[in-house]
């Protein structure tokens, strides 16, 4: 989405394996190799306090992993060797650090609630990220009120995600971690493999009148995705006998507009 225009910098690459503080962390591995957790809780009763820190409302205990004061002084210089500093200011100053694409890496924009200013070829990309992100909550909401309704009008109750790599695994974590959260009355179902039985195993579990789909591919080109993405959108076609009934039960998460409507997905669904 953001193009870059700034010379591709790239990252520091260092094989943190070749580093003279890798070779000191395998000889304290050795030399911990016998050692108990109950001894170093012994031997130092501010341990916890030392290997804790709290961020907000979030406590981070790592006093019970195998790791001693010089563990992490081993650690913080394996970091200054492999130039993880360097390669943080990088990334968080906007300049090219994906070689595959020649762009600039922006997880910071999608996780600065701040608002803080992110500038890539002198343009703050907050607002299209803002943006977007709000898209997304008026999208939840609806399907969690019950507004969003299938072509029969009645309101979805399944939910298949249907991506690949990341675009399979990260929704599938954020599921999993926040299924407590969960709002009860819709079931998601993660597709893909492109063997045809994981699509239609999970086809046969839901009614097309209520059941949204969401094709995940940046592109709208890979090649797995979109196989089960035609084989889900075939089903749909035959079960509903509508073309016209797809806006309402496929969405859309890509950059690739054309591909997106040629599909029969609304772009106003697409994020």
């Amino acid at each position: 989405m953001f193009a870059d225009s700034k010379e591709n910098t790239m990252l520091p690459k260092v094989n943190p394996t070749h580093t003279s503080s890798w070779k000191k962390l395998q000889s304290h591995k050795e030399e911990l190799a016998d050692t108990r957790m109950s001894k170093l809780f012994e031997e130092d009763p501010e341990r916890f306090r030392k290997f804790s820190l709290d961020f907000e409302d979030i406590k981070i205990d790592f006093s019970k992993n195998m790791i001693t004061s010089e563990t992490m002084s081993l650690l913080i210089q394996l970091t200054e060797e492999v130039k993880l500093d360097e390669a943080k200011e990088k990334m968080f100053l906007g300049d090219i650090i994906n070689g595959t694409e020649n762009r600039s890496v922006l997880h910071t924009a999608l996780r600065n609630r701040s608002n803080q200013p992110i500038i890539v070829n002198d343009e703050d990309v907050m607002p299209d990220v803002n943006e977007v992100l709000e898209k997304m909550r008026v999208f939840s909401e609806r399907l969690h009120s019950g507004d969003w309704k299938g072509y029969t009008g009645k309101k979805i109750t399944n939910l298949v995600n249907i991506g690949i790599g990341g675009s399979n695994l990260g929704p599938k974590m954020v599921v999993e971690s926040l299924k407590p959260y969960a709002t009860k009355g819709i079931v998601p179902h993660f597709v893909s493999n492109v063997d045809g039985s994981n699509i239609l195993e999970a086809l046969e579990s839901v009614d097309h009148e209520s059941t949204l789909f969401i094709i995940s591919s940046k592109t709208f080109t890979t090649q797995e995705t979109m196989t089960n993405a035609q084989t889900a959108r075939d089903w749909f076609v035959m079960q509903s006998g509508s073309e016209e009934a797809i806006g309402k039960h496929f969405v859309a998460v890509s950059t690739n507009t054309d591909k997106v409507r040629d599909f029969g997905i609304n772009p106003d669904n697409m994020f």
